[in-house]
């Protein structure tokens, strides 16, 4: 593989010997300095080269969804709605979960292996005619937006990877923006205020769009950008709100309806937010493509419930302050409906929480680990173990954050998520709920360990 990456100058052709899809992924991580590296001067010269930012302009609809937490869900909702609707829908998340081809979907569909490799061929061949590098992301960023031009997609649902105005994604001009709501996260390459980080994620406003805004407070440079924009802003708790009725049920509203419709299976914040972006927008999706989207549409990996080898699992990416006040509000009312499926009348059968349990070392661990520990839900058990990621969070580390809230005697470390998985299984009971959360890395890594 060194031979491949030695120059960035030399021939396409040199290339011929990437056969899998694993090889070419490989390759992408090694022929950049950075694995993060913002910024659109490098990426725009070979996006042009490929005619993505042209197809995109002329033959699509775009919405872009950026925000610190929900763009996953969001995006989903969005696509769902459209693809039910009888739109072509092209759909952009990051990152995945078990394989890549999550992150390229085409109504609902992943892509297969064949059709990355062939984009992914294309856009290092226009890589190199431009003698340019770029980053991973950026890469697989081109070669899905390629996909969706070659496939003539009516929609495309684009997820901001980091930040916005910077992000690959923002070299694709939006017909709808949406901002799911501003936190702090990513403090080295946003800021670590909401003003810096809100003038970022502003970013991928264009002049006189729309834009759903999906948090009751707004930064002033959020409300900045939009005066500048002269763009239209929709804002929860203003100019559309929602109301939790039952399990079943839930009910959504704005100046021109309100709708009662089936409760999805993702947070009812993010469904209103996506709902709104597509009622803006000029697509024609009545209420029958809507109803039949919210009662299909799932996001692996949030707020994600299964069975798997006898026990109760719930699976969640929150990985920041934000993400955890998402899961709970969400958790607290689910554990007490496991409870009452479950429970007993012996307190020695009560179902229990075991926690699995890891994150990047450049998180907050301590704010995540805080609010876990005092949300008042019975966690009787932590399982840690490092992942395998080289901004994983040391075993050391979330021990050190863990210990200060938790009694050691109830924390476990593993070496690696496998062993850690197969470990929480052995400690707990079937009436138990193992969560697991902390990165989107932990998720997958368990998932893998339990599909084996």
């Amino acid at each position: 593989m060194s031979d491949l990456v030695a120059s960035n100058s030399s021939s396409p052709n040199d290339n011929v010997g990437l056969v899998s899809l694993t090889e070419w992924l490989n390759y992408m991580q090694q022929i950049h300095v950075s694995a993060i590296d913002m910024g659109l001067s490098r990426v725009l010269p070979v996006a042009e080269a490929l005619g993505v930012v042209k197809s995109a302009k002329d033959d699509a609809y775009v919405f872009t969804v950026a925000g610190t937490n929900g763009k996953g869900s969001t995006t989903a909702v969005i696509a769902e709605m459209c693809k039910a609707a009888g739109y072509k829908t092209a759909l952009y998340q990051s990152p995945h979960l078990s394989v890549f081809n999550e992150r390229v979907r085409i109504n609902g569909k992943m892509v297969s292996d064949e059709t990355l490799i062939d984009a992914f061929s294309k856009v290092e061949a226009a890589r190199l005619e431009c003698d340019l590098t770029l980053s991973f992301f950026e890469m697989t960023t081109l070669a899905a937006l390629l996909i969706f031009a070659e496939a003539d997609c009516d929609v495309w649902v684009l997820e901001v990877g980091l930040g916005g105005r910077l992000d690959v994604v923002n070299i694709i001009d939006p017909d709808m923006a949406v901002i799911t709501n501003i936190g702090i996260d990513h403090v080295d390459w946003l800021g670590d205020n909401v003003e810096d980080i809100g003038r970022e994620k502003a970013g991928i406003l264009r002049q006189g769009i729309s834009l759903v805004y999906g948090a009751i407070e707004m930064p002033s440079s959020v409300q900045h950008a939009i005066n500048n924009k002269q763009a239209t802003c929709y804002q929860i708790g203003q100019d559309f709100s929602y109301r939790d009725i039952d399990s079943m049920i839930w009910q959504y509203s704005n100046a021109a309806v309100t709708l009662q419709l089936p409760r999805p299976a993702l947070s009812l914040t993010n469904t209103a937010n996506a709902l709104s972006a597509v009622l803006a927008s000029p697509l024609k999706v009545d209420i029958s493509a809507i109803e039949q989207a919210l009662q299909t549409v799932k996001l692996a990996g949030r707020f994600d419930y299964r069975e798997s080898h006898h026990r109760h699992w719930l699976f969640d990416v929150a990985h920041n302050e934000q993400g955890v006040e998402f899961l709970l509000a969400q958790l607290l009312p689910f554990w007490h409906q496991h409870l009452s499926k479950h429970g007993s009348q012996s307190d020695r059968d009560l179902p229990k929480i075991k926690m699995l349990f890891s994150m990047l070392g450049d998180k907050d661990i301590d704010k995540v680990v805080q609010r876990l520990t005092q949300a008042g839900l019975p966690i009787s058990d932590w399982f840690i173990a490092e992942i395998d990621y080289p901004r994983a969070a040391s075993n050391e580390q979330l021990q050190g954050v863990l210990t200060q809230y938790v009694d050691s005697a109830n924390i476990y470390q593993f070496d690696g998520l496998h062993a850690a998985t197969y470990a929480v299984i052995a400690d707990s009971q079937p009436q138990d709920l193992i969560v697991v959360c902390g990165s989107f890395h932990t998720i997958g890594e368990a998932l893998a360990a339990l599909a084996v």
